[in-house]
């Protein structure tokens, strides 16, 4: 039976308690009935994110990875999102079992990804595969127009609750331009948390996209995070100014609201950084509000 790495254990049975560590106890097996239905052998050592584990397998001759995940609002949207994009910019999925939250997929090259390459060619990247993943929305995943007020009613409970970490002016205003931006957005599926570290490399295409997150409405809003993740790099190498254009050109996006949901974005991590103890995205975050002014 596949062994569960003790960190993926502990961190999951912390987060989620009893039910946790029942599903924890259990994935061995839930792993092991999965290969008997799909007819896998396991391949190697299991890795882990932060909600799943992605044990590597083989399919007759097709090399795959299983990828079981704690069930919650985002990993059961995971493999919909998959099924719309049909492998055009983002791993392909071969095949799903939703009440065990499974999923198998192509295997891509856990070793590289475009958090090694030059940032310069990874906004680039990054940028091309934004826009490509903006296809027309498939029913099931949450519209902007309603996920943002939900962001803009929770910002002033947490800018106290985390001591007020920048001026009541800037609260109102991302909270009215939250409010604003959700009247009037586009129908597409976006990923809102692609960065560098989940686009591996593949052999059907050269860079793909693993673990997306997908919301309902503009593009725009899925490229604040790859400013954050990569700031040092972008600021050590042209800066922000340059960078920022770079994606918006690759993305084809509308600058103007690029920046707005930018800044949206930017509080909304920098609060959520802060109330779960990070230290140094809260301070990238605060990097980028400045930047926009």
């Amino acid at each position: 039976m596949v062994v569960v790495p003790e960190a993926f254990a502990v961190d999951t049975i912390a987060r989620e308690g009893e039910n946790g560590r029942f599903w924890i106890s259990s994935l061995p097996q839930t792993i092991e009935s999965l290969c008997q239905k799909w007819h896998l052998v396991v391949d190697g050592t299991p890795r882990h994110g932060y909600l799943g584990l992605v044990v590597p397998v083989w399919r007759g001759n097709e090399r795959c990875v299983l990828k079981v995940s704690w069930l919650d609002e985002v990993t059961q949207e995971e493999a919909a999102a998959l099924a719309a994009w049909d492998g055009q910019g983002t791993v392909r999925l071969l095949a799903h079992e939703p009440d065990a939250g499974a999923m198998l997929l192509e295997r891509l090259d856990f070793s590289r990804s475009l958090q090694d390459v030059t940032i310069g060619e990874a906004v680039t990247v990054a940028g091309h595969l934004l826009r490509r993943l903006a296809i027309p929305a498939v029913e099931g995943f949450r519209p902007l127009s309603v996920a943002a007020p939900i962001i803009a009613d929770s910002l002033p409970e947490r800018w106290e609750a985390n001591g007020r970490p920048f001026s009541r002016y800037l609260l109102e205003k991302v909270r009215d331009d939250a409010l604003q931006l959700s009247s009037h957005t586009a129908s597409l599926l976006v990923n809102y948390d692609l960065h560098y570290a989940d686009v591996l490399a593949g052999t059907r295409e050269p860079w793909l996209i693993v673990d997306p997150k997908v919301v309902i409405g503009d593009p725009e809003y899925g490229l604040a995070q790859l400013l954050w993740t990569r700031l040092e790099d972008i600021q050590a190498n042209g800066g922000l100014d340059r960078h920022f254009r770079l994606l918006v050109k690759a993305a084809a996006l509308d600058e103007p609201l690029a920046r707005a949901w930018t800044l949206v974005r930017c509080v909304d991590y920098w609060l959520w950084g802060l109330s779960v103890g990070l230290t140094e995205d809260p301070v990238r975050c605060a990097a980028i509000v400045d930047w926009l002014g």
